[in-house]
């Protein structure tokens, strides 16, 4: 315990007083700052100790890296309604804060979760602190000098003034301010609160109420866009609050070049290990930059439950009546389940299973949804809690509001059905003439592509009974160089034909080029592959596959398909321009439920998502072919979309069997 040194003044009748708990270097400058009255308080790291009554604030001050007195310190303060402030040292550096005020979010355990989640090798670190945690906590750092003390105690009592008297927005609200001791340079890194943070999470129960969706009127700046912000305007703001390599949602950013464009990559660190990256690829680093944080938070979104906690456990046939029938999605084939290698067990009414509330267009109600549906990383609670299907983010959209990333997740699963259903139909459809558009950026990235690589590049009209325009696009070698991928197919879907057409150029040009470097050495996995479907295991083996020119037979029933199609031929959603992006939606939305299909949405969207400004969605169409990667992995059972429309639609003369679905792996990358 310290006490104020005897040569400072004795504190006026309205001098902020502040009680340091600690001793070394650091709580003794703290404590005889000229800023503050420091008081000395006991060191609290048992459950003893109380405030001194003239108290304003609380420091708590080391010189080492001990957190031990942490949760005493926050109950004390917290029963004197009073803010308090860490300050330690680790190693070579100190942290200031994060102040914990009056219980509000954002507190120590968060910045630690967010810190933990941020490290590239968190388990190393753990290991560390478990092995030498405690050595760490009682040796105070070498590095810490008295200049530096004094220094971290000016910043502490400025801290102190500005959390007390509001009158100066603090820097260690959901922040912390670290202090370089090699060169005394300071930094501050913002977090974002931990909504499922034991100590100041909020997190509700999941519940009809909040799955319940009112579409709200969201004007447009340009009846072209569906977009309703300018996000990119946005970017320095949302990388302050996302990106942060200490403790930001964000970890990392990569950067590289691709196929012609720049690439960007966004890391996040995942909770239960591992990582995931969302990617950008465009022809500048700051679009790209900006595409790849969104779509890492699209995918945070879109892993597991953040903004709702699932209440729900029940077998189908006790909640049948407010539930989605799994069996509508597509399920795997008995003879998959069968494999003794195949991680999931058939759908069964009777067994429990976890659910979560989405809403029903079709039903105008909320509706119960399979959690292992509505997010697809989800942590395995055990054996009673084994999955019954594969899962991945097919249908997760982010958006500027909850209208528009509804309409964009309802475009992934448009343009994602087109595929599939046009490949295992092996339907016949029109190319389209990629020199017809309007646009004429179209035609130059196809002849970008073509002079880059040497690839010829097609084009063709997949657009299903809704209307929604779809497009596959291909790229193929002009010869049979053994150590060149033969072909490369992406997809793209929008409600203008032509912006679909760029949507997927734009991916085809990176995979294609990514494919041709690495393709020699992969050669013969390709060939595996060609000979045993099952080799076909992960998402980059579907377009490694069609690299081999020996698969190439099996895409004939497009590249010798005789019609063609220009860009006025496609269809267009929306009937006119409209000024409201709802009404957009509402034309989609209205084409899905006029074919007989329910549209279902789960929100996804979580506390960090409104930090940006962002609603996150999962889009769930009951019906529509779900892509997934692996090939024993298909879902086709239960689907009589898949046997019906292409014979509707005019491709097969005859209702479809199951002798005439395509048996290879679909070739979507």
């Amino acid at each position: 315990m310290h006490h104020v040194t005897e040569d400072k003044p004795a504190p006026g009748a309205d001098a902020l007083v502040v009680g340091v708990v600690g001793e070394g270097l650091l709580a003794e400058a703290i404590a005889s700052s000229p800023a503050i009255a420091g008081v000395a308080l006991p060191a609290m790291t048992s459950d003893t100790g109380e405030l001194d009554e003239r108290c304003s604030a609380v420091v708590l001050a080391s010189d080492g890296w001990d957190t031990r007195a942490y949760a005493n310190v926050r109950r004390i303060a917290a029963e004197g309604a009073l803010p308090w402030l860490p300050v330690r040292a680790e190693l070579g550096r100190v942290l200031i804060g994060p102040a914990e005020v009056n219980g509000s979010a954002g507190c120590v355990d968060c910045a630690e979760l967010r810190r933990r989640l941020a490290r590239k090798r968190p388990q190393d670190h753990d290991t560390l602190w478990e092995r030498h945690g405690s050595t760490m906590a009682e040796r105070p750092s070498s590095w810490l000098t008295a200049l530096a003390a004094e220094l971290i105690a000016e910043l502490t009592a400025d801290e102190m003034k500005r959390l007390v008297t509001g009158t100066t927005p603090p820097l260690t609200r959901q922040a912390m301010v670290e202090v370089h001791l090699q060169d005394l340079a300071t930094t501050i890194h913002s977090f974002l609160p931990d909504p499922r943070c034991l100590v100041c999470g909020a997190l509700p129960d999941d519940a009809p109420s909040l799955a319940r969706i009112t579409l709200e009127p969201r004007v447009k700046a340009d009846p072209a866009a569906y977009r309703v912000r300018a996000v990119a305007e946005e970017l320095d703001h949302l990388e302050s609050t996302f990106v942060d390599a200490e403790c930001g949602l964000i970890r990392s950013m990569e950067k590289g070049s691709d196929g012609g464009v720049v690439l960007a990559g966004a890391e996040i660190g995942l909770r239960g290990g591992g990582s995931e990256t969302g990617w950008g690829r465009t022809r500048g680093y700051r679009s790209s930059k900006l595409v790849a944080m969104l779509e890492a938070l699209e995918r945070y979104g879109g892993m597991e439950p953040g903004g709702k906690r699932t209440t729900v456990r029940a077998a189908y046939s006790e909640v049948r009546d407010n539930a989605l029938d799994p069996r509508t999605l597509g399920l795997h084939s008995a003879e998959a389940y069968a494999l003794a290698d195949f991680p999931y067990r058939p759908f069964d009414e009777t067994r429990p299973y976890r659910w979560v509330w989405g809403y029903s267009f079709a039903r105008q109600a909320p509706i119960l949804v399979p959690e292992q549906c509505a997010y697809y990383r989800l942590r395995a609670g055990g054996r009673d809690d084994a999955p019954f299907v594969y899962e991945v983010s097919n249908g997760c959209a982010l958006g500027g509001c909850l209208e528009e990333a509804i309409l964009y997740g309802m475009l992934e699963v448009a343009e994602r059905d087109a595929f599939l259903m046009t490949w295992y139909a092996r339907m016949a459809v029109p190319r389209i003439e990629l020199s017809s558009a309007v646009d004429r950026t179209i035609p130059l990235i196809v002849k970008a592509i073509e002079a880059d690589t040497g690839y010829g590049v097609l084009a063709f009209d997949t657009t299903l009974e809704q209307a929604i325009p779809c497009v596959w696009v291909m790229a193929v070698a002009p010869s049979q160089d053994q150590d060149r991928p033969k072909i490369v197919c992406a997809a793209g879907s929008h409600l203008d034909p032509e912006r679909a057409a760029e949507r997927a150029l734009s991916e085809l040009g990176p995979i294609l080029s990514g494919l041709i470097r690495r393709y020699p050495a992969q050669r013969e996995r390709a060939l595996e592959m060609a000979a045993d479907p099952r080799a076909v295991k992960i998402m980059p083996d579907h377009s490694l596959l069609y690299g081999s020119p020996e698969v190439f037979s099996r895409l004939r029933f497009l590249t010798e398909s005789t019609r063609t199609h220009d860009f006025t031929d496609l269809p267009r959603t929306a009937s006119r321009p409209h000024t409201d992006l709802r009404d957009d939606l509402a034309e989609v939305l209205r084409s899905y439920l006029d074919s007989g299909l329910d549209v279902i949405v789960v929100d996804q969207t979580t506390p960090e998502h409104r930090a940006g400004g962002f609603a996150n969605v999962k889009v769930i169409i009951p019906g529509t072919l779900p892509m997934t990667f692996g090939h024993d992995y298909r879902r086709l059972a239960d689907l009589p979309r898949l046997f019906d429309v292409p014979h509707r639609l005019g491709h097969h003369r005859t209702r479809l069997t199951a002798e005439d679905i395509n048996p290879h792996p679909h070739p979507f990358p």
